[in-house]
């Protein structure tokens, strides 16, 4: 495992910068023991791994293994599993250290496959994310690469999440939990419901509104059939009070 000492010192600068902890940087690397993270701050970062390494924290492989050239590689882009490109500096794509306290959530949005088409499937929107404390993820445990967020469409969870409402998604939270509200992908359209388990591995979808949505059922089959599959645990939301109240006697 070849190793290029010289270079512990401008990892462990890299990461300090960005606030980025040796445990946290070794799960966006699928490392199971962040101890052999830490260890790279005076052995260096294993050969195999330097471009990867530096393609992550958004610098120059010359510069981060012998320090010559310029530091930053500013238009290193990466692909993520679904093709998507994203900046480097996002960090997996999942997420992007604003300030010490913040961080940035990508945007995920349900939209056609082709322009004209009926047929949608749920991607990412590049344009838009929301901004949320980094003690708010910590203290539900929420691997901050994991979180994304959306916007809901329709009244099936009226009066708990309003129509237009943003929602916040654990994707590392996708095991069932009996009545928990969940971000679910249909056969490419994107839903917001209550989840319940059913006998014999079905799944039912519950609204808020079920005067308007009545419950659904879907067999094992069925879920595979209908392409169903659970995105993530919604955590958070906001509400916006879609009517201004009328100020009286002017």
């Amino acid at each position: 495992m070849k190793k290029n000492k010289t270079c512990g010192p401008r990892f462990k600068m890299l990461l300090e910068e960005a606030n980025i902890t040796t445990t946290a940087f070794a799960e966006f690397l699928n490392i199971p023991k962040p101890q052999n993270v830490h260890n790279w701050y005076t052995r260096g970062v294993p050969h195999y791994r330097m471009e990867e390494v530096a393609k992550k924290l958004s610098v120059n492989v010359k510069w981060l293994k012998i320090g010559e050239g310029p530091k930053d590689a500013m238009e290193l882009r990466l692909l993520d599993d679904s093709g998507n490109t994203f900046d480097a500096q996002a960090m997996r794509g999942a997420y992007r250290v604003i300030e010490p306290n913040d961080v940035e959530l990508p945007f995920y949005k349900e939209v056609a496959i082709t322009p004209g088409e009926l047929k949608t499937h749920v991607i990412r929107d590049p344009e838009q994310s929301i901004r949320m404390l980094r003690s708010d993820l910590d203290s539900l445990e929420i691997n901050h690469a994991d979180a994304i967020c959306t916007r809901m469409i329709g009244n099936s969870m009226a009066e708990k999440i309003e129509d237009g409402s943003l929602l916040a998604i654990d994707r590392g939270l996708t095991q069932i939990v009996d009545g928990e509200i969940y971000a679910i992908e249909h056969d490419g359209m994107l839903r917001i419901k209550y989840l319940h388990r059913v006998p014999g591995n079905a799944l039912r979808m519950r609204s808020h509104n079920s005067a308007e949505h009545p419950d659904e059922i879907f067999r094992a089959a069925q879920i595979d059939e209908q392409n169903i599959r659970v995105l993530g645990w919604v955590f958070w939301w906001s509400t916006l009070n879609k009517r201004r109240p009328e100020v009286p006697f002017l």
